[in-house]
């Protein structure tokens, strides 16, 4: 932090709160280290391998990829990254191949990691005596002049001069800048995934190979398979759909392990007329189905600028997963508000700064993928994006931010 008068020793070092050790909150957190600002990260997991995240991520050369090099993790990205995982296959539910995108052997425009790999990595370089797993917070309270008190379920309470919400789409800390919620975007995901899948799997395997397979049917009906590392693919049974709709076919938790098989017979009548080949992603998953209903804010999402918090990732702009821009865009967020804080005069000016910035870039973005979320489950022709062309349009966008930060002299 510059100032411009002395301050008492005291007052000297903000006491800066990131709420949710998700990729975004553990790198702000690594920056901030970096950079030799004191944080506290608290997180409800009670540990970085609590529970299963999810599937692979594509991390962009023009954000994710700057975020890290930020971060001093470059080279531990890549020892775990996987560039033949941009590879894409698109069919119709015919099982006819429309077409096929196959990255050069030097495209690391947006290399594939999975989410738990990307947490832990990041979470390695993090101070651990800076995060607090098992604090799930449970009230964010205003005390005067930006400050914050903060209570956790397990009876332990902070006080923080910033908050930082980066506990994703059911943020706690956003009602403190924004009465927005998440609203359910029409669409369904059950989660599966199939291990060993070359051994086991081997249809699936090879249907999706090395990196992600789309395969819709014009009808809100759609299977998208992804290679993770271990040998294991993971896919999403993606249905146009209402959010109740296993409550009205019977099915009380479609998560619980003994409902698998009603899941199943459910699907396999939602996706009549699908080709044989495709039916095993339906009912031969390992360890069953995890029901995830996409949710997404209003874009843009704007709030009135609050003294004391602010937002990034998932709890400032959640959006449907088309585009691969989520986890991109709260890694850049994370290391340009560690940077912000660090060179603005104050904690005020800082989040200001770094909130217009956010604003402006992640609006659009937004906007388009949930607008590619409803054509994709719509009944008109999708048009698939171009992938060579998106690469190359990384590329030029991370050249193009490099300049201008050096044009900015950072």
């Amino acid at each position: 932090m510059k100032s411009t008068q002395p301050t008492p020793p005291e007052q000297s070092a903000p006491r800066i709160a990131v709420i949710g050790a998700g990729p975004g909150g553990l790198l702000c957190a690594r920056v901030l280290q970096q950079l030799g600002v004191p944080v506290t990260v608290y997180e409800a997991d009670a540990s970085v391998d609590a529970r299963d995240l999810g599937g692979t991520l594509d991390l962009h050369a023009d954000s994710g990829q700057i975020a890290l090099e930020d971060a001093g993790l470059t080279d531990a990205f890549r020892a775990l990254a996987r560039p033949e995982g941009q590879a894409m296959t698109r069919m119709d539910h015919h099982g006819t191949v429309l077409d096929r995108f196959v990255p050069d052997a030097a495209d690391e425009a947006a290399p594939e990691i999975d989410r738990g790999q990307l947490r832990r990595m990041i979470a390695a370089h993090v101070d651990p005596a800076a995060v607090r797993w098992g604090h799930r917070l449970t009230a964010a309270e205003p005390v005067g002049d930006g400050t914050h008190r903060l209570r956790f379920a397990n009876g332990t309470t902070a006080v923080a001069d910033l908050v930082i919400g980066a506990d994703g789409a059911r943020s706690r800390v956003r009602p403190l800048v924004s009465d927005a919620t998440a609203d359910y975007s029409g669409v369904s995901f059950l989660d599966v995934v199939y291990e060993d899948a070359d051994t086991r799997h081997p249809g699936i395997a090879r249907l999706v190979g090395d990196g992600h397979l789309f395969v819709r049917d014009g009808n809100g009906r759609a299977i998208i398979g992804q290679r993770n590392s271990g040998g294991h693919i993971r896919a999403y049974l993606a249905m146009r759909t209402p959010a109740d709709w296993h409550t009205a076919a019977g099915i009380a938790d479609p998560s619980d392990p003994a409902a698998a098989d009603a899941v199943g017979r459910h699907l396999l009548a939602e996706y009549v007329g699908w080709d044989e080949q495709l039916l095993p992603f339906l009912t031969d998953p390992d360890g069953g189905y995890r029901n995830r209903p996409i949710h997404h804010l209003p874009a843009p999402h704007t709030w009135q600028h609050t003294p004391g918090v602010t937002l990034l990732g998932d709890a400032a702009h959640v959006m449907a997963p088309f585009g691969g821009h989520g986890v991109n865009l709260a890694l850049l967020e994370a290391a340009e508000l560690a940077h912000a804080i660090v060179r603005e005069p104050t904690l005020d000016a800082a989040v200001r700064h770094y909130e217009a910035r956010m604003t402006e870039r992640a609006a659009p973005l937004a906007a388009g993928a949930n607008q590619a979320l409803a054509g994709f489950f719509g009944s008109a022709a999708h048009a698939a994006p171009d992938h060579a062309e998106e690469h190359r349009r990384y590329q030029e966008g991370a050249a193009a931010y490099r300049a201008q930060r050096a044009a900015d002299g950072h």
